[in-house]
């Protein structure tokens, strides 16, 4: 069973920063990939930035720059941190997580709750 706990969520002004944790079981963190994902109302979900179990991140072209993704080794958690932000990035943000090996990922077929991130 894979759990995953999203946290950080909230309000912010435009050009301020937030992180984003996300909670993940032991077996979550030690075998799979994990990401975060974001869907604004009236749009389709969309990848933000995954990384995989050698430590290898990957970000969304239009996000590189301002976010960045992170593991707390010791505590099983993964960041997100967001600088710089926007009004359009207002949306819920999601952890998920996808069955890995080495640096490759499946996809990603886990999720956590969401958090609400608000942007003004």
């Amino acid at each position: 069973h894979v759990q995953l706990v999203e946290s950080g969520g909230g309000s912010v002004q435009a050009g301020g920063s937030l992180r984003l944790s996300c909670a993940a079981s032991a077996h979550a963190y030690s075998s799979y990939c994990l990401g975060w994902f974001r869907q604004a109302p009236g749009k389709e979900r969309e990848a933000v930035a995954t990384i995989n179990n050698e430590g290898d991140t990957q970000m969304a072209d239009s996000l590189e720059g301002r976010f960045n993704i992170s593991k707390d080794n010791t505590e099983n958690t993964l960041f997100l941190h967001m600088n710089s932000l926007k009004p359009e990035d207002t949306a819920m943000y999601y952890c998920a997580a996808a069955r890995g090996s080495g640096r490759y990922c499946s996809a990603f077929d886990y999720w956590g709750q969401g958090t609400q991130v608000t942007v003004s």
